[in-house]
């Protein structure tokens, strides 16, 4: 997996950065998922490693301006750009279908491929033979969600030079094995599937907080993951601002990751007001905060692409 920041301003732009969009690019399957599309997104999708035509979903945390104005854009460019056979599937707050019917009547805009709308609720929202996506509410000014995405855990690697070792020959017996069965040879000698696969490699998983106050449900859905994408719009000096807003702290989100035991935390959904290089408050400040309470935290940079790796278990 790839995150790939389009946007980490809060509220609005600046010159340095956009506002919410972050892609999800899951390698395995040559495509890449989008969580927010504020306005402007399709430009640094432009800009960035993506390819629109690869774009398979979308997910909308909450239906504010600065994480919802540059979808109906993006459609409209993705559709003109001749990706004619991928459909997306658009999963949302309550509103966001009607949001994006009015838009497309009033305007009128056409796609040359389906869209498919889905209303969140609680839950698991969508699952597949390699991935698990839920979605949580949190707690803002309007309705929102967070999401994880979680893969399931792949089979173990076959331990192929010990096969080899014990004289056992390639072809179908190898198959039974790598499946978990036993073979038996000419000479009488029986081995089991057991001996010769690696345990199951857990699968990665990620999670995005959107626009939220501390809540436990945040804490819930980011359990154990390998990376947390936090909000961050105010430092904790501005704790004041940040509830009277409904958003969180540097610290908070770092207490956040540190109660849902996570392996890295990034944080994004900056305010413009700490993004000034001589300012009295600046974002290395933000980062040294967060960092005093879960060390490996970053802080995300538009187009900027973040790893997120997978442990090996032998």
């Amino acid at each position: 997996m790839q995150i790939v920041f389009l946007g980490t301003s809060s509220g609005a732009p600046t010159t340095k950065r956009n506002v919410s969009g972050i892609g999800l690019r899951l390698m395995d399957r040559g495509a890449w998922w989008l969580i927010d599309c504020g306005e402007g997104t399709q430009h640094q999708i432009m800009r960035s490693v993506l390819n629109i035509s690869q774009l398979e979903k979308i997910f909308i945390t909450h239906l504010h301006g600065d994480h919802l104005y540059g979808l109906i854009g993006m459609l409209a460019s993705r559709s003109l750009r001749g990706a004619e056979t991928g459909g997306i599937t658009l999963y949302g707050p309550k509103g966001i279908d009607e949001y994006v019917q009015a838009i497309m009547r009033i305007s009128p805009v056409h796609l040359q491929y389906p869209l498919i709308i889905k209303v969140v609720e609680e839950g698991i929202i969508y699952e597949d033979d390699t991935i698990v996506v839920e979605a949580a509410k949190v707690k803002h000014r309007v309705p929102a969600f967070a999401y994880s995405m979680t893969e399931k855990p792949r089979p173990g690697a076959f331990k192929i030079e010990l096969a080899k070792a014990a004289g056992i020959p390639k072809g179908p017996m190898y198959a039974q094995l790598k499946a978990g069965g036993t073979v038996q040879l000419e000479d009488g000698r029986v081995f089991h599937g057991k001996d010769f696969v690696h345990p199951p490699q857990p699968g990665l998983k990620v999670a995005f907080s959107g626009d939220t106050i501390p809540c436990q449900n945040m804490v819930r859905l980011a359990q154990g993951a390998d990376m947390l994408v936090h909000e961050s719009t105010y430092v904790h000096q501005h704790l004041e601002l940040a509830e009277r807003s409904g958003h969180s702290t540097a610290k908070q989100a770092a207490e956040i990751a540190v109660a849902a035991e996570v392996k890295g935390l990034l944080l994004t959904h900056l305010s413009p007001r700490y993004d000034i290089e001589d300012g009295p408050i600046t974002l290395d400040d933000m980062l040294q905060e967060a960092q005093e309470v879960f060390p490996n935290t970053q802080i995300a940079q538009d187009l900027g692409v973040y790893e997120v790796k997978r442990t090996r278990l032998l």
